[in-house]
This record gives structure tokens, sequence and C-alpha cells, in this order.
């Protein structure tokens, strides 16, 4: 029998870290669904406040604090770690606010785009060309919005700003060398005072409503930790794959989200948003493929 090498498990241990980090990320609804009545921007205040705690012990017990410190010294990474931090917080925001609504779909419509969205954002800021099979894939895509706009009666707002928000924020984050936990501790403590504000105003405005109760408090201290902990996963998985693997998980989570929202929470799913999320697929299947037949004929 075959000992397996130190390769192998590095990319056995991705793998489970990939499958675990989109498996969180697609099962989120389901867990914001438990803090229902609690209000969208409460639990996105609580999730900065224990996000940072829960990071900041993380990178505690790792001595990593001095790649905190370290980025502070400079001025242009601190800019651009604020703005990705107003667009993590308006992302989390739509995501809760979506769920809170009976509007997983979009939020399942957002994340299949959320790729293309990248796709775009390259072409614009990094002069990236596109081959025939991409535009194919891209108009496709464009299409599916239109129809989804049909099938809604009206712009799909919060699929495409979930897809925006997150493709931006991950263009920005790309463009400073800060690690993944140092960058989000970063980020929540930049959006911690606002956060505490909220709440105080809240609690000050409102009586401690959910604050009160014990399970409900319990759910709000661990949107830090499954916030984090999916990060964390990623950025693991990140170092031991290759891209184009990372690229084939991502579709776990909006798939689980459209399962969820259509078999759990029961949304309506008529023709034509069925036909909208069918071409996205096959607009995402025609991008992909046209990803990894490159790479094999290079590495043949």
């Amino acid at each position: 029998m075959q000992t397996p090498t130190k390769h192998d498990n590095k990319i056995k241990h991705g793998i489970f870290a990939a499958l675990g980090a989109y498996g969180v990320w697609g099962v989120f609804p389901l867990f914001f669904r438990l803090l229902d009545g609690v209000g969208a921007p409460t639990i996105v205040a609580h999730r900065v406040v224990w996000s940072l705690v829960f990071v900041g012990i993380i990178l505690k017990a790792q001595g990593r604090m001095g790649e905190v410190w370290a980025a502070f010294k400079d001025r242009r990474a601190i800019r651009i770690i604020f703005i990705s931090a107003l667009l993590l917080a308006l992302n989390w925001l739509v995501f809760i606010w979506a769920v809170e609504n009976d509007k997983v779909l979009d939020v399942s419509l957002g994340y299949f785009i959320n790729p293309l969205v990248n796709v775009a954002l390259g072409m614009m800021f990094l002069g990236e060309k596109q081959n025939r099979w991409q535009w194919v894939a891209i108009i496709i895509a464009i299409i599916a919005m239109i129809i989804q706009s049909m099938g809604l009666g009206s712009f799909p707002l919060v699929a495409l700003t979930l897809a925006i928000s997150f493709g931006v924020y991950g263009y920005l984050r790309k463009t400073v060398s800060v690690g993944s936990a140092p960058g989000l501790f970063i980020e929540t403590l930049l959006m911690l005072p606002f956060a505490l504000i909220y709440l105080a105003y809240v609690i000050y405005s409102f009586g401690f409503g959910a604050h009160a109760d014990p399970l409900k408090l319990t759910y709000l201290v661990l949107t830090g930790p499954i916030t984090a902990g999916a990060l964390l996963m990623f950025a693991f998985a990140a170092r031991r794959l290759r891209l184009t693997t990372i690229g084939m998980f991502q579709y776990i989570a909006p798939s689980l989200h459209f399962l969820t929202a259509v078999y759990i929470f029961g949304e309506e799913l008529n023709g034509l948003r069925l036909a909208s999320f069918a071409l996205v697929w096959l607009s995402l299947l025609i991008f992909s493929l046209d990803s990894i037949f490159p790479t094999k004929k290079k590495t043949a």
C-alpha cells in the first residue's frame, strides 16, 4: 500500500478546509433565521464585536498581532482596509436583511454571479482581456439578470448588491499585503465604534430585548466564531490548493442557499426565475470549462 506523501496530505487537508468554509457559508441563512426578529443592524453590530474578539484571541495565540501593528503603519493599507470594511458591513447587512425578508433566492443568485463580477472587475481595473467563450458566459449572465428582473417584477438589487460588494471587497483586499485574519481584525476594529454606538442606542431606546434572552444572546455571540472560523478555513485551503480548485468549491455556498430557499424556507421559484438560474448555471459552466481546459493543455 502506497503511503500518502506530504503533498497528498496537504491537498487532502486543503479540500476538507474548503468544504468546511463553503459549507458554513452555505448554511448561514439557517443560522441567521434563528435570530429572526432581532433586526439585521443589531446582528451585524454583534457580528463585528464578536468577530473582533474571536480573531483577536486567535492572532494573540499564534503570536501574529505584530502583523496588525505593522499594517497600521501603512497609511495606504489602512485607507483601503477602511473602504473594504464598509463594503463588508454592507454585504453583511444586505445578506442578513435578505434572510429575514424571505429573499434567500436573491442571495443565492448574488453569489452565483459573483465570479462573473470578478471577471468584470478584472476587465475594468486590471486591463484583463476575455476570450470568445468568456464573453459568451458574460452575455448569458446579463440575459439571466434581465429575465430575473422580469420574474421578480423589479430590479434584482439584493443579488447585485451582494455580488458587487463582495467582488469589490475581494479586489481591494488583494491590493494590500495583509493576511486574511489580521485583515478581518483590522476591519472589525475600524467598525467597532459604530457597532458599539448602535448597540448602545438600541438598548437605551428600546430596552435589552433579545439581549435579555440567553438563547438569542448565545446565537449573537456565536456570529463571531462562525464568521471568523469560515474565513480561517478558507485561508487555510487557499494556501494548499490551486486557484482553479478553489474556484470549483465556490459554488457550494450558493447551491446550499438555493436548496435552503426552495425546500426549507419555501420561497417561490416561478418559471422565469428558474430560467434565469438555469442561464446563470450555463454561464458558469461555460466559464469554468474554459478556465479548466487551457490549464490542462499548458500542464500536459
